[in-house]
């Protein structure tokens, strides 16, 4: 029976705060200066013991809404998504971590698939869900992305100099400070100068940063509501950052557009410019630059970014000798895969194996000065 104690107990529960995350930022500078010192870090792939994010957390968390495909007249996707259908993935690991040879691949309902081709860009296309393919959780360090060019494009470790790559702790920053990702079915055409920046795509899909409470697993996909985008210009590229947030976080009700996250994330916008400013500079390169001077665009502007990303890579399945690997199971690809191939591209890789050894400068503070 309903007590009057139980009820008490029940509002004490639900005034708990939450885990709470937040940012700090470095001002920008034009001219910058590098030191170094011990970060002090157990490891590149946990929690900071004291967070350098304080965000409060309300509200409650909601179901995501339901995945279904994408679909277009001539491209469908041929595995089991239909729509209202729950899809659920999940992540074969193969190698060792922080080895030339790791790779992450994504299983389907009906088997290995391509998360850059096969899972649908749209979770809910009437709600402006998008799936988000996780390639890096929060706090991170290991540059990992989709291997564009190997046929199921697993997840992998870049290589830089023959040597696995990461990212650098820039002070008061601990790796990524977000979940990063892409956006799947979407690809930034190199051969296309977008008109906002002066310069061509980067070659991959549309990057997208989760901002949401949780730290994500690598090859989780997830359902994210974007925000925002902010166009960085990389080496000369474009590189489209999408804002985005896990539609199951507690703030994710509240947050409708890029005006919001100043609101119930005060400081992660300058932090985030911040962060994608100077975090190739301890590798000797210069800061990177942005369009439109470094100012967010907003909802709406990020999803005719991603329309036209999406319309790249419509083209780019179907082309006959395109030089990244599009093979997959969507209808209307020239490169067609089947479930025993697929299978076969796991059953080649390496075996699982113990973690690689890490870098000791991966542990390293880095201090610029502007």
């Amino acid at each position: 029976m309903w007590s009057a104690s139980c009820a008490s107990s029940l509002r004490v529960l639900l005034r708990r705060p939450m885990c709470r995350m937040g940012c700090a930022a470095s001002s920008a500078g034009s001219k910058v200066q590098l030191t170094t010192a011990a970060a002090g870090s157990p490891d590149v792939s946990s929690r900071p013991a004291s967070s350098m994010f304080r965000q409060h957390r309300l509200g409650s968390s909601r179901a995501p809404g339901s995945a279904r495909a994408l679909s277009t007249e001539q491209i469908k996707p041929k595995q089991n998504m239909s729509a209202g259908d729950a899809v659920k993935y999940e992540t074969i690991e193969r190698g060792s971590l922080f080895g030339l040879d790791y790779r992450v691949f994504v299983k389907g309902p009906d088997g290995v698939l391509s998360p850059w081709h096969d899972v649908p860009l749209y979770a809910d296309a009437s709600k402006k869900i998008f799936n988000m393919i996780v390639e890096i959780p929060r706090w991170s360090n290991a540059k990992m992305e989709m291997a564009t060019a190997e046929p199921m494009n697993p997840i992998k470790q870049d290589v830089k100099k023959g040597l696995p790559r990461f990212v650098h702790n820039i002070f008061p920053h601990k790796g990524y400070i977000w979940n990063y990702g892409a956006l799947p079915q979407t690809w930034e055409d190199p051969n296309h100068v977008v008109p906002e920046t002066g310069a061509k795509g980067d070659n991959d899909p549309i990057d997208v940063v989760d901002i949401g409470s949780k730290v994500q697993k690598r090859g989780a996909v997830i359902q994210v509501k974007v925000l925002g985008t902010l166009a960085l210009i990389d080496e000369g590229e474009t590189d489209w950052k999408l804002i985005a947030i896990d539609v199951t976080d507690p703030l994710a009700d509240k947050m409708e557009n890029i005006g919001d996250v100043e609101k119930y994330f005060p400081g992660l916008l300058k932090a985030t410019v911040e962060w994608f400013r100077i975090y190739k500079i301890p590798t000797g390169k210069p800061a990177n630059q942005f369009g439109f001077n470094g100012e967010y665009k907003d909802r709406d502007y990020a999803h005719k970014v991603i329309d036209e990303t999406n319309e790249y890579w419509k083209k780019l399945i179907k082309e006959a000798s395109p030089k990244l690997n599009t093979q997959c199971f969507v209808e209307g690809a020239v490169h067609q895969a089947t479930h025993d191939s697929a299978k076969a591209v796991v059953d080649a890789a390496a075996a699982p194996a113990a973690q690689s050894a890490v870098p000791e400068d991966v542990d390293k503070w880095h201090f610029i000065q502007a």
